[in-house]
């Protein structure tokens, strides 16, 4: 079967591949710093002892973590932000889509992360002078980061590989590339095995770097 292959067809299309490979990169770094952001203020108002505080966050986590980011992606794209802004691009969308996604799912890992921390922490930031917020930046945050990276780096991962649903919107990433290329050569395997090889990379270098970064930063 493998044999059969005409890897000699993809010398037309590897150029695209590769311009779609590094799409999907940059959309998915945005996405995750804006959701890290997202997250750590959802989570935080969601830990907050003021129940209307907690109730935005609560609607925003609940709503997005309880539909398919397949609808998300349709929904920004061709209801939302053109009732909000009157028009919108593929990338604006994927990246506003994808951003409240993992926003969503990074809220919970800092909560749980914050309230791995013992209290008594607080308390002795507290006993030291400083305010609830300085005690959470300078005693708290830094800790529970430690213990959230390994579900940030994976929340990452799955987020580079969700990024193959912008596809939908025709978004030039790596998957529209290899529907095209389907769709004019009818070539499904070398199409769809090609893109699957470019995600199993992009994966792996992903899962190294975070790997790294837990040795660099370790666990407490």
């Amino acid at each position: 079967m493998f044999s059969n292959i005409r890897w000699d067809a993809l010398q037309d299309y590897l150029p695209l591949f590769l311009d779609g490979a590094l799409l999907t990169i940059e959309i998915t770094l945005i996405s995750v710093v804006i959701g890290t952001l997202l997250g750590l203020f959802a989570g935080m108002g969601r830990l907050s002892g003021n129940w209307l505080v907690r109730l935005i966050p609560n609607i925003y986590v609940t709503f997005f973590r309880g539909t398919p980011l397949f609808v998300q992606v349709l929904l920004m794209h061709f209801a939302i932000l053109p009732s909000l802004v009157g028009s919108t691009t593929p990338f604006v969308s994927g990246i506003v889509a994808l951003s409240l996604n993992a926003g969503a799912y990074i809220s919970e890992i800092f909560r749980a992360g914050i309230q791995s921390i013992d209290p008594g922490q607080m308390e002795a930031g507290r006993s030291l002078g400083l305010s609830q917020g300085q005690t959470m930046y300078h005693i708290i945050l830094p800790q529970a980061f430690r213990r959230m990276l390994p579900p940030l780096g994976n929340e990452a991962i799955m987020l580079l590989k969700d990024s193959s649903l912008l596809a939908a919107i025709a978004l030039p990433e790596v998957t529209y590339y290899a529907k095209q290329m389907a769709g004019s050569t009818y070539l499904m395997w070398e199409s769809y095995l090609t893109i699957a090889l470019l995600y199993l990379v992009m994966t792996m270098i992903c899962e190294r770097l975070v790997r790294l970064l837990e040795r660099k930063y370790g666990s407490v």
